[in-house]
């Protein structure tokens, strides 16, 4: 498809993608837009002028209302935005309708109802059980058998670009416990869903519902205290070293738009049991980029995700549990086989034993204050244009106490 809106070269927004976002310009009230280019598209304005069907859930500082419509009006929705952005015959209507990215403030994209992390690539579970537990066996005897996560602090999930405090904690001592800042401030590089349409409390939604409740995918940075975390983990799991904040990226990709980005996901060995057996291939050719101060340090691959997003919502609603409007579901870090393909620090470093060198000379086991940290994400194939998330970012903040 080919637009009337001036898209430049290598754009992750052109018309095949169209993501969901809420923003604002200076002094006025928050509503929803779509990227496309480097501009931004009102839809608050669009319904407005009659080009757009019901301005209620435009006008909206959260796009909870549209994504509660469910997937009878999101199709709608977009074939219709294609249509005004590809037809030259709108073109003198919907232009007034166009700001610059640039000139606009982004926003919290959705009210999250509740956060699930999970811990589904293979190569990022062997890496943290070789260092977290050095001479056993590197994944534990459920993790080949289902998705394995954490249930998070939804009040937590904040915006891009919102600063990160350095945590406090309790962590490992030589003598016992001691508190402080954490020392061990990691990033975690991941992919995540958010629920539009709920489910009937009591009623599992299988693998072939994900596109009847998912309205689309962020990206996050579930941001870890690692020695915190080591501390605390065991039996229950992460608490504090992951509650203080996970971030995401301003723009919502709609499911449909990474229809072409589709490949098969690695062969699962043993096979899952029935509730999990997915007909659709739904690993997804998306490569994330993490940078620190601007240099890159790691690029891992989403393809090679042991457990799939359908996957991920069948077994979190298996027990009855039901989808709220908002839900977030992160993949958990996603890794490669290559060192440079690592969606953390602990593994980029092997726990800090192999600091990285970046280009300006200084090295990190762990971020330190000041540091920013980039993510982004592109979704490629043969046959399509890149499909960007834009970033997700965050600066360091020294602890206050």
């Amino acid at each position: 498809m080919s637009t009337w809106v001036p898209v430049p070269e290598g754009s992750g927004f052109g018309v095949n993608n169209l993501p969901y976002g809420v923003f604002s310009q200076r002094g006025e009230l928050p509503r929803v837009g779509v990227a496309i280019g480097e501009l931004v598209l009102d839809l608050a304005e669009l319904a407005n002028a009659g080009l757009l069907a019901d301005r209620r859930w435009f006008a909206s500082g959260s796009l909870n209302g549209f994504m509660a419509a469910g997937r009878t009006v999101w199709q709608p929705t977009r074939d219709r935005l294609i249509t005004l952005l590809t037809d030259m015959s709108y073109r003198d209507e919907v232009e007034p309708c166009l700001s610059p990215v640039a000139d606009v403030d982004l926003h919290m994209p959705f009210e999250v109802s509740d956060y699930v992390d999970f811990y589904s690539s293979r190569e990022h579970a062997t890496n943290l059980g070789r260092i977290l537990r050095p001479g056993s066996e590197p994944l534990l005897p459920n993790w080949s058998h289902l998705p394995v996560g954490y249930h998070g602090r939804a009040g937590s999930v904040v915006p891009s670009g919102t600063p990160v405090v350095r945590p406090s904690g309790q962590r490992r001592g030589d003598q016992g416990p001691v508190f402080g800042p954490t020392t061990k401030l990691d990033v975690e590089a991941e992919l995540g869903f958010v629920v539009g349409t709920p489910s009937a409390q009591g009623q599992p939604v299988p693998t072939s519902g994900f596109r009847d409740h998912v309205f689309g995918f962020v990206l996050v940075n579930d941001w870890s205290a690692r020695d915190i975390q080591a501390w605390e983990y065991q039996p229950l799991g992460p608490f504090l070293s992951k509650s203080f904040a996970t971030s995401i990226s301003p723009w919502v990709v709609p499911v449909e738009a990474l229809d072409a980005a589709h490949v098969p996901p690695p062969e699962q060995d043993p096979e899952p049991l029935p509730y999990l057996r997915c007909a659709e291939p739904w690993g997804l050719d998306v490569t994330l980029e993490i940078s620190i101060n601007g240099h890159v340090v790691s690029r891992p691959p989403f393809a090679g995700m042991y457990w799939t997003p359908p996957q991920q919502l069948a077994h979190t609603t298996v027990n009855g549990a039901w989808l709220r409007t908002g839900d977030l579901l992160a993949s958990g870090t996603v890794s490669g086989a290559e060192r440079d393909e690592r969606g953390s620090l602990i593994e980029l470093t092997w726990n800090g034993n192999e600091p990285l060198e970046l280009p300006d000379g200084t090295t990190r086991a762990f971020l330190e204050d000041g540091d920013t940290v980039r993510i982004s994400a592109t979704a490629t194939a043969s046959d399509i244009t890149p499909i960007g998330f834009g970033d997700v970012v965050g600066t360091v903040y020294p602890s206050p106490s």
